[in-house]
């Protein structure tokens, strides 16, 4: 297949470069979002060499087949001139996509945009976050069986290489909220990177302060989410600039009027605002829902998960997870909200158990490998979630899970991504490693046994008709 000529050919039935906002590929599709939907010619696209189907709307999926997708998207960007984000996950029905399509149309409101906001920033980063965390654990595994390795140069390479992306994780979340928030991405690294100046912290004896010393200047103060909320502030302030400042004069005066009024913006609101910000939030979730609240902290956590990600919210949880990871080295709610897929896998094994339908079973059949190594949504989105009352009965069994480790107290992940059975090799200990086994256990388990026998029957197949 000619890559590049057929980028050439779908990129002028998509009404040129100017249409284009981003794109990005699936195992089969390339996936693009267009600013105008009208201008897409989906009649001629099908007609293309090469496309097996179209599906249009305001990102428009281009289905090429397995194999293709990844090297078109390659080949896309060339032509187009532009960068697309990686590969997402792949469904694997019709009926996936539709329920999918059906959840996300009802995430219209302001604050799930602002949470969407998140999540295109963070989940490029999730490829990083999961191979640095695996390499920790393979050097964490690696010093179990040799005591002596740690004083090994070599060996203290490989556990530097495993902590790079957190070393530069500001600059990175700074990059891609400038890009989300339509500023120039290096911009919002730079002011990723302001909120972690060592200077910050002043000299010993003279101490960087605000407002007459009532709040203390130190380096991440306000963390990931201050991050967030300057290279907005960035944004913000070079998009203001660049309609009043002579386009002669752009590259000379926009970024240091942005950096220099961004930078005090930043220093005196942005950092104090978000340290405040962040220490709500972990104060809900660890001090309340968790130390207070216990078993049944833990059991809630792990069963609403899921419903949070349908109402588009979850994003929201990812700069808490990253800034504990910054703070202790590890997340104790991640493992927690990680039960919820293994709640679906329980689940879906019930329904293989009880349901007759071929269909059904090659779905689930073919989803539960994906679903015991923490990729739930085509088990979620194929299955559960269409016949509904599974779904439900999935997220309760999760719970249990979630109590599980709320019960055996600071468990957790040196990293974020990997749930199911990877979970275990970024635990932060062995002690974690056999209480998150003990934990996925009981939410497959509670899964199973809670759908068995109340959560599926043979009459719920016609809700795959519709």
């Amino acid at each position: 297949m000619d890559y590049k000529n057929l980028a050439k050919e779908i990129l002028g039935d998509l009404g040129g470069t100017e249409n284009i906002n981003s794109f990005t590929n699936c195992m089969t599709r390339l996936r693009i979002n267009v600013k105008n939907p009208e201008l897409v010619n989906s009649g001629k696209l099908k007609e293309l060499k090469g496309v097996l189907g179209v599906v249009p709307g305001e990102q428009t999926q281009i289905i090429v087949g397995v194999g293709h997708a990844q090297r078109l998207r390659e080949a896309f960007g060339d032509v187009a001139g532009m960068s697309g984000s990686s590969e997402i996950s792949e469904n694997l029905d019709n009926l996936e996509e539709k329920t999918k399509e059906k959840v996300k149309s009802k995430q219209k409101s302001s604050f799930q945009k602002g949470l969407k906001h998140i999540g295109n920033i963070f989940i490029p980063l999730i490829p990083g976050f999961v191979g640095t965390g695996l390499v920790l654990a393979i050097t964490r595994i690696w010093s179990v069986f040799d005591g002596e390795i740690s004083a090994n140069p070599w060996f203290a390479l490989l556990v530097a290489v495993g902590g790079l992306l957190l070393s530069s994780l500001n600059i990175l979340v700074g990059y891609n909220a400038g890009k989300e928030f339509g500023g120039t991405p290096v911009l919002g690294a730079i002011a990723g990177a302001m909120i972690a100046m060592p200077a910050l912290a002043g000299q010993p004896d003279k101490p960087l302060t605000l407002f007459n010393g009532f709040i203390k200047l130190s380096p991440n103060l306000g963390g990931v989410l201050g991050v967030i909320f300057a290279a907005f502030v960035f944004a913000f302030i070079e998009k203001k600039l660049r309609k009043v400042v002579p386009a002669s004069l752009d590259l000379l005066i926009i970024p240091v009027l942005t950096i220099l009024a961004g930078g005090i913006i930043t220093i005196a609101i942005v950092m104090p605002v978000a340290a405040v910000v962040m220490k709500g939030v972990t104060f809900v979730l660890l001090d309340i829902m968790l130390n207070k609240g216990g078993i049944i902290g833990g059991y809630v956590l792990a069963a609403s998960f899921l419903p949070l990600v349908m109402l588009g919210i979850h994003q929201g949880l990812t700069p808490v997870h990253i800034q504990l990871i910054q703070d202790y080295g590890y997340t104790v709610l991640f493992p927690i909200l990680g039960m919820a897929g293994a709640g679906q896998v329980g689940s879906a094994i019930a329904i293989l158990v009880k349901t007759k339908n071929k269909r059904l079973r090659e779905l689930i059949s073919s989803a539960l490998p994906a679903g015991f190594l923490g990729i739930g949504e085509p088990l979620i989105y194929g299955v559960s979630l269409p016949l509904f009352y599974p779904f439900i009965t999935a997220c309760l069994g999760a719970g249990f899970g979630g109590a599980v480790l709320a019960a055996a107290k600071n468990v957790g992940s040196t990293t974020i991504g990997p749930s199911g059975l990877v979970l275990l090799a970024v635990a932060d200990s062995n002690r974690s490693m056999v209480w998150c086994f003990a934990a996925l256990v009981a939410s497959y388990l509670g899964g199973f046994i809670l759908t068995y026998l109340f959560g599926y029957n043979e009459k719920m197949l016609e809700r795959l008709e519709d």
